[in-house]
C-alpha cells in the first residue's frame, strides 16, 4: 500500500502529482467534517431520564391542558425558574422577566403589567392579544423579540447546556426549548389558596366576614355586575372587552384584528390578587380599588364600541353606595393568596 506523501508538490512527476493532490484534498476535507464530532465531549455519564412533575391545582379549576410535545418535567421547570429569573435572557443581561414580574407583588409590579398567576388557563396574552395560542407561544415571543435573547451567550454558559440536555434530551440551546422551558415554569405558577378558596373548601372550616359576604353577593349579582366578565374561578373570561373607560377609547384589540368593533377591547385580568396588582386598568390610571369601584359606580363612559355586558352605562355606571362600594372591596381583598407571594420554590433559584 502506498503511503500518503505531503511534501511539496514540484517534488511529484506529472499525473503521480495530481493524483496525490486530490487524495490529500479528499482527506483535508473529510477532516474538517469528522474532527469537530470527534473532539466533542460525548457526556457518556449524561442520560436523558426527565422525571414527571405534577402540577397542583384544586379539582374546581378547570383542567390544566399540557401540549403533548412539552410534558412537564422536574427538569424542564427547574431551566425554565432559571431563565426566568436569569438577566442572561436579555440580549444586554440588564434585567430578567422577575424584575417586571416580582413574587411580592403577585408575579407583577406598579405599572401595567399583568400578573404571571394561571396563565396556564390563558390562550391569549398581553393587553392587546397580540399573541394567541399557549404559553409557549408567549415565551417564544418574549425570549426572541421582546429580550431579543443572544442564543449564543447561553450556550457558552458553564451551566446552561446540560440543563437544556437534561430537560430535552439536547444541549443545544434554542428559542423553542428556552419556551418550553419557561411554559413549564409558568404552568406552576397557580394561586389557589385565598380566603375565598378556604371558603370554598368544605374541609376548612373558614367563612367570610358579613362585610365580606355582602360583597360576594354584590359581586355575583346583577347589582354589581362584576361576574360577567370576572366570573368563574380563575376571575376572569380571558377574553376582551371595551369596559367604558373613555368616549374614543384606544386601539385595544383592533390593533391586532383590524375589527372595528375591536376598538377599546383589552383583555379581562384576573381579580385574584387584585389588591397587589395596582396601579388597575390596561394604562394603569387608577392607583387604588377604590377608585376602581368609583368608576364602575359612576364613571362608565359610553362609546360606539363599548362592550354591551355594560349594561348600565347609560346612567354611568351601577350606581353603588358608599357602604356597598365598601363590602365589594372587602369581598376583593378575599382573593388575595400570601402563600402564592411567599411560595420558595417559585421564588429565585440563585
Amino acid at each position: 500500500m502506498r503511503s500518503l506523501e505531503v511534501g511539496p508538490p514540484s517534488q511529484k512527476p506529472g499525473g503521480e502529482k495530481d493524483e496525490e493532490m486530490k487524495r490529500l484534498a479528499f482527506i483535508i476535507g473529510m477532516l474538517v467534517l469528522i474532527v469537530p464530532y470527534c473532539t466533542k465531549d460525548p457526556d457518556p455519564d449524561m442520560v436523558y431520564d426527565p422525571t414527571p412533575y405534577e402540577v397542583e391545582y384544586p379539582e374546581n379549576f378547570p383542567i390544566l391542558e399540557v401540549p403533548a410535545d412539552n410534558p412537564t418535567t422536574v427538569e424542564g421547570v427547574l431551566l425554565g425558574r432559571m431563565l426566568y429569573y436569569d438577566p442572561i435572557l436579555h440580549k444586554d443581561s440588564t434585567e430578567a422577566c422577575a424584575d417586571c414580574h416580582q413574587q411580592a407583588f403577585s408575579f407583577s409590579k406598579p405599572g401595567n403589567i399583568i400578573p404571571h398567576l394561571n396563565l396556564g388557563w390563558s390562550s391569549a396574552f398581553l393587553w392587546n392579544g397580540k399573541i394567541q395560542g399557549s404559553l409557549e407561544d408567549i415565551m417564544f415571543f418574549e425570549s426572541k423579540e421582546f429580550f431579543e435573547t443572544d442564543l449564543s451567550r447561553i450556550q457558552a454558559h458553564p451551566d446552561y447546556p446540560d440543563l437544556f440536555f437534561e430537560a430535552f434530551g439536547s444541549k443545544e440551546v434554542s428559542y423553542e426549548n428556552i419556551a418550553k422551558a419557561m411554559a413549564q415554569f409558568e404552568r406552576t405558577l397557580v394561586s389557589s389558596n385565598s380566603k375565598y378558596d378556604r371558603y370554598l373548601d368544605p374541609n376548612q372550616l373558614v367563612f367570610l366576614e358579613d362585610e365580606e359576604f355582602f360583597g360576594f353577593d354584590i359581586f355575583f349579582s346583577e347589582k354589581g355586575d362584576c361576574f360577567h366578565c370576572h366570573g368563574g374561578i380563575l376571575f376572569t373570561d380571558n377574553r376582551f372587552h371595551n369596559n367604558g373607560l373613555d368616549e374614543e377609547p384606544e386601539a385595544g384589540l383592533f390593533e391586532i384584528t383590524g375589527i372595528s368593533e375591536d376598538v377599546g377591547r383589552f383583555k379581562t385580568p384576573t381579580l385574584r390578587n387584585i389588591e397587589l396588582t395596582g396601579p388597575y386598568m390596561h394604562d394603569s390610571r387608577y392607583e387604588t380599588l377604590e377608585e376602581v369601584i368609583d368608576f364602575y359606580s359612576e364613571g362608565l363612559k359610553e362609546s360606539p364600541t363599548i362592550d354591551p355586558l355594560m349594561k348600565n352605562a347609560h346612567q354611568g355606571g351601577i350606581q353603588l353606595t358608599e357602604a356597598e362600594k365598601g363590602y365589594l372591596i372587602a369581598f376583593l381583598k378575599t382573593l388575595t393568596d400570601t402563600s402564592y407571594t411567599q411560595k420558595p420554590e417559585l421564588g429565585s433559584p440563585f
